[in-house]
């Protein structure tokens, strides 16, 4: 099957929309702040949103500013962000971000990458010992309302099913193509869109391909129906 780009992109981004919902970004006054989100993104990883939120929550009502993050006994941090899973790891990066972020702003504040271009914005978050690309786009796409396209497990997963990522595409490769692709008005709707297809039915194991909404432009799903 032949995927036609970006007439294909365009298809996946009106079919998700219908099955799961338009999504108005956020303006500006209701967005995070950037360090909020990637202190949030960091702890997001390797655990589910619900106990992403409980350790957010824990950690900043028993520590209300960053300079008390940053300054924490780290037994202290552990504790309060442990029901996030991998506390340890976790409670290191963040204080060693915000010491990198004490010392490169003067303050405990992302807020001057929120005023640079995207391109900008992702080299100087990639500096950062610790972000990756999709910590990287996370602030930029949800904090600064810039293009941007965080590429989880389950966008990697359905857009290398889709056709429209390599099946060995690296993380970096993902987002480079990914950030081409998806128009930059359509990046926050395709990108939560595509997590909860990915959750919902185009499942690493077992996916739903007989209710799936794109199944007729899938190159996975065509190879599976040849096959079967």
């Amino acid at each position: 099957m032949t995927v036609r780009i970006p007439g294909q992109v365009e298809f996946y981004i009106r079919a998700l929309a219908r099955e799961y919902g338009r999504k108005r970004a956020p303006q500006a006054g209701s967005r995070p702040s950037a360090l909020d989100e990637l202190v949030l993104t960091v702890l997001s990883q390797n655990t589910n949103d619900r106990n992403r939120d409980r350790a957010w929550r824990s950690l900043r009502r028993q520590f209300p500013r960053w300079e008390q993050v940053a300054k924490a006994r780290r037994q202290d941090l552990v504790a309060a962000i442990r029901v996030g899973g991998l506390a340890e790891q976790k409670a290191e990066r963040i204080q060693a971000l915000l010491r990198r972020i004490r010392k490169s702003e003067g303050r405990y504040s992302l807020a001057r990458v929120c005023r640079m271009p995207a391109a900008e914005a992702r080299d100087y978050l990639l500096s950062f010992q610790g972000v990756g690309e999709k910590t990287a786009a996370c602030v930029i796409l949800f904090a600064c309302g810039q293009p941007a396209f965080p590429v989880d497990t389950h966008i990697l997963r359905v857009s290398q099913r889709l056709g429209l990522l390599p099946a060995k595409a690296t993380a970096q490769r993902a987002h480079e193509r990914l950030g081409k692709l998806v128009p930059p008005a359509g990046m926050y709707e395709f990108h939560l869109n595509l997590i909860a297809h990915g959750r919902g039915v185009c499942r690493a194991r077992k996916p739903q391909c007989p209710v799936c909404c794109l199944k007729e432009r899938c190159r996975y799903y065509q190879r599976v129906k040849l096959n079967s």
